[in-house]
């Protein structure tokens, strides 16, 4: 390793595991390349692995010859760090963020110039041919990934509803329509109902200016925007309002955007890529004040939640502690042949779940080939830290899918403990 790698390589190492935008720079601190990152430690880092150069692509390769130093931007969420990557691109072009892409075939979101504007996604291919400049009040981007900003534009979405495709009640109104119907996105709460009028124009542009904020990465100022709106609800006694503005403001501050935890797009070529059929099974256990101990499964597929394929166990241990209990749990599914065989398994803890999967698999796999097992580390407020095991090189490669199994199973087993609870309540309930 050269002296420039390992000053790169020790650079990397002090970053911290959170979310953001890293930034690799030249000799004289020119921004060469922009990424976005789950964990800025652990994407920095992988950039400098021993097999870069069968991973990646040349073009990469000659970024790194190239950088001096690395510096970033930390960020609450993932969709912070994908919506504030795509603004410093356009702000700033860099060489090699700009060299591979070919700007069309990127992805922007829009803001329509009507009178209750539209939110869309759209191709810079073809956003000459459907639209104006007249008709575009704001534009942001581009993104790299239609994928991932679909994604953000959906848990947006729930945060600020908005109009993509129904018909104002203004609009409906001069054609002679006066009994309209909502659409279906405002009965499932998505659309704030301009096509029945039960949102104003004035309220919804504050709307459209929330979603124009955030798109612009000032959080700050929208937190701030929000904090005023709530205020002002409560001195005119609209309760009911300030209440909704609460909410917002809540989940904003907790945006779950395990959504967008997908393996970060690289410059030039990707990672060898998930292989067809790649099936990764995450383990989780639940208990309520030691006792109702319940175990999950869950199962990412290429890269998605195959959710026909989940399962609940009832543990039927009487041994205390979580890793007896996920014993049980894996030794259960192990002995079910006739489920799929997992790539990878995926065990919530640390050290100790991850020595007791690795022995359940020896003892009973035989001589089938084993999965890689692996285990997610939490920190004191149970978010992911780091991800342990022996092939660190799958790791690497897997890391998003691992971290979205493991989120699955933890989301599933609370679910599964909530009903369990619920349906013994109501059976004492019936009892007495």
């Amino acid at each position: 390793m050269s002296t420039i790698e390992s000053s790169l390589l020790k650079q990397a190492q002090k970053l911290p595991e959170t979310p953001g935008v890293y930034f690799f720079r030249g000799p004289k601190r020119e921004i060469l390349y922009i990424g976005k990152a789950t964990s800025l430690r652990d994407r920095v880092k992988s950039y400098l692995s021993k097999n870069l150069f069968v991973t990646r692509g040349p073009l990469l390769v000659k970024m790194l010859e190239d950088a001096r130093s690395i510096t970033f931007i930390e960020t609450d969420s993932v969709i912070e760090a994908l919506i504030l990557e795509a603004h410093l691109i356009k702000k700033h072009q860099p060489e090699y963020n700009t060299r591979d892409k070919d700007n069309k075939s990127w992805s922007y979101v829009i803001i329509t110039n009507e009178e209750y504007p539209r939110v869309l996604i759209e191709r810079g291919r073809t956003l000459p041919e459907k639209y104006s400049e007249e008709d575009i009040k704001y534009q942001f981007g581009p993104f790299s990934s239609a994928l991932n900003v679909r994604y953000a534009l959906k848990i947006i979405r729930k945060l600020f509803p908005f109009r993509d495709t129904c018909v104002p009640f203004t609009e409906l109104t001069l054609r002679g329509q006066e009994h309209a119907r909502p659409c279906f996105n405002a009965q499932i709460g998505l659309c704030p109902g301009v096509c029945i009028q039960t949102v104003t124009k004035k309220e919804y542009t504050r709307t459209i200016n929330h979603i124009k904020l955030f798109f612009e990465g000032k959080k700050s100022s929208l937190v701030k925007a929000l904090e005023r709106e709530m205020r002002l609800y409560a001195r005119t006694q609209e309760f009911e309002k300030a209440e909704r503005v609460k909410k917002t403001l809540f989940a904003l501050r907790h945006i779950n955007d395990i959504a967008l935890i997908s393996r970060d797009d690289d410059i030039g070529e990707k990672y060898a890529g998930e292989r067809p059929g790649m099936r990764i099974e995450a383990f989780d256990i639940s208990h309520f004040s030691g006792s109702e101990v319940i175990g999950v499964m869950t199962v990412i597929e290429d890269g998605r939640a195959k959710k026909s394929d989940y399962r609940r166990f009832k543990v039927r241990t009487s041994r205390a502690g979580d890793t007896h209990a996920l014993k049980e749990v894996l030794e259960r599914r192990v002995r079910h042949d006739e489920w799929p065989t997992a790539d990878i398994v995926v065990t919530d803890g640390g050290v100790a779940q991850l020595r007791v999967a690795e022995s359940v698999f020896v003892e009973l796999y035989g001589v089938r080939p084993q999965p890689s097992i692996v285990s997610v580390v939490k920190n004191e407020q149970h978010k992911p830290k780091s991800v342990i095991g022996k092939n660190e090189d799958l790791i690497n490669q897997y890391t998003a899918e691992i971290l979205f199994a493991n989120a699955e199973a933890h989301r599933f087993a609370v679910a599964f403990q909530k009903m369990r609870r619920t349906k013994n309540f109501i059976h004492k309930k019936r009892k007495n």
